[in-house]
């Protein structure tokens, strides 16, 4: 009876044990019903019971104690079939829903008999981001250079590259502080003491760092320094995630100190070239102005020209209308002559006549002679007659005279009326040519007017553009500058 209340008191001390444990356990017995969980277990439990019953809808914490295991799996088969075998501690992680739990089964055994399971629950959440950070460590570790500090400065570790980058092994810069990587009068500066103040009170630093290899060469890196909290929120050590931009930074010095050379050279050119830029859109404007008033004048000397070229036409009709009156005259002075000519016929056939009669006169006086007293009154008549006929005679002579005035003044006249007809003749020629030429000259203002139309827009769009390539100048000038600024800020 003694050593069954002693057997008891032995288990009720087991049993205590296990429930003061933190750790998460549960028995099961040999037929993996649960028949204890410790207060750890049952608080797990219930924090995971709503994503739990995503999965299971029948999952209780209230009801675990008496259900079989097989509560947290949808085909126990398998496992039923994996602990029937179990004769050692097994690791196992399970999945449920949103929920990943690691288990360490381990069977329980009496005299060789087994007897139940005691299953360790953990959330293998925070087993899984550990490794996950593992992970994501390690691979910062293979692309930049990784350092460990204390938060006081003393170096703890450091990756291949960071000791490749700056020249040293791990022994030779293990226990040592970190200002064996800066200068001197940074060392012992007030900016470096704020610098790891900042890191101690949790203020990450992040920034291009100018650093010393190994003897005294300068090494750029880019990287920051970020301080490591432990489960209590304080910080356990300073871990510098770091790459190397030395040839980086050794190109852009270079490139600001090329800048600096020629920006000098540039500057003035460009300089040169916008007041050139200004100087051909003032002679643009210029010129355009004097083509738009070429134009004017090309098109008022079109509407001259036009004018010309109608008086001319009126001209040539004129000419024509004269060279025609000229040809009329001729012809009616020609007749006039002809008729003039006509009357020297009948001048002579008048003096022919009167000829006749004045030797019919003086044949009736020497009749009237012969007859005496009675041929006198004869001989008064005859006398009469041959008066007459020398009134006739003289008559005649002087028609004949002027007969001769009028032939000579017709040729004269015929003469000049020749001569007119060809100056007309030559003027009308004059008057074609010259109507022909100004028809040309009227063709090719007109022409030139266009062409000084088109020149004129032309010279606009010049202007227009000289305007552009002068903002153009005057925007690379400015990226230059931003250039020159940009390689400053870069170099620093």
């Amino acid at each position: 009876m003694l050593g069954a209340f002693k057997r008891n008191d032995a288990l009720k001390v087991r049993m205590a044990a296990l429930d003061a444990l933190r750790t998460n356990v549960m028995i099961a017995d040999p037929d993996l019903t649960i028949v204890h969980m410790n207060p750890s277990v049952i608080g797990l439990m219930r924090e995971a019971e709503a994503d739990l019953q995503k999965e299971l809808p029948r999952f209780s914490v209230a009801t675990l104690i008496g259900s079989n295991i097989d509560v947290f799996h949808k085909n126990p088969a398998h496992q039923r079939g994996m602990l029937a075998k179990l004769d050692k501690q097994h690791n196992a992680t399970i999945r449920v829903g949103a929920r990943v739990f690691d288990l360490l089964v381990t069977p329980l055994f009496d005299a060789g008999r087994r007897i139940g399971f005691a299953v360790e629950w953990s959330d293998a959440r925070e087993r899984l981001l550990n490794l996950d950070y593992a992970a994501q460590f390690t691979a910062i570790g293979r692309s930049q250079a990784v350092i460990e500090f204390t938060v006081d400065g003393v170096i703890l570790n450091a990756n291949d590259n960071f000791l490749r980058a700056m020249g040293y092994t791990l022994d030779e810069v293990r226990g040592r502080h970190h200002g064996m990587f800066v200068e001197a009068g940074y060392r012992n500066s007030r900016e470096y003491t704020e610098f790891w103040e900042r890191l101690r009170r949790g203020e990450y630093q992040a920034a291009q760092f100018k650093r010393l290899g190994k003897n005294g060469a300068s090494v750029w890196i880019e990287g920051s320094y970020n301080p490591i909290f432990d489960h209590d929120g304080k910080i356990s050590k300073i871990v510098k995630f770091a790459t190397n931009v030395t040839d980086q930074v050794t190109l852009l010095t270079d490139l600001k100190t090329l800048i600096d050379e020629n920006f000098g050279e540039v500057d003035e050119a460009i300089g040169r070239s916008n007041s050139e830029a200004r100087s051909a859109a003032t002679a643009a404007d210029e010129t355009s102005g004097n083509v738009q008033m070429v134009a004017a004048s090309a098109e008022e000397l079109a509407a001259s020209i036009g004018e010309i070229s109608q008086s001319m036409a009126k001209s040539r009709s004129a000419s024509d209308r004269a060279f025609d009156q000229a040809a009329a005259a001729g012809e009616s002075t020609g007749r006039l002559t002809a008729a003039a000519q006509a009357m020297n016929g009948v001048v002579g056939l008048i003096q022919d006549i009167a000829g006749q009669i004045n030797l019919l006169a003086l044949n009736a006086t020497i009749e009237a002679a012969r007859a005496g007293d009675a041929g006198k009154g004869f001989a008064v008549v005859a006398s009469e007659v041959k008066n007459l006929a020398n009134q006739a005679a003289r008559a005649t002579e002087q028609i004949s005279q002027e007969i001769e005035g009028i032939q000579a003044t017709s040729g004269e006249v015929v003469d000049a009326l020749d001569a007119i007809r060809t100056a007309i003749g030559t003027v009308r020629e004059y008057v074609t040519i010259t109507a022909s030429a100004v028809e040309e000259q009227s063709s090719v203002t007109r022409s030139m007017s266009a062409n000084m139309q088109g020149a004129s827009a032309s010279v606009s769009t010049v202007s227009s553009s000289v305007g552009e390539i002068s903002g153009a100048i005057e925007q690379a000038a400015r990226a230059v500058t931003k250039t020159k600024e940009a390689a400053q800020v870069l170099v620093r």
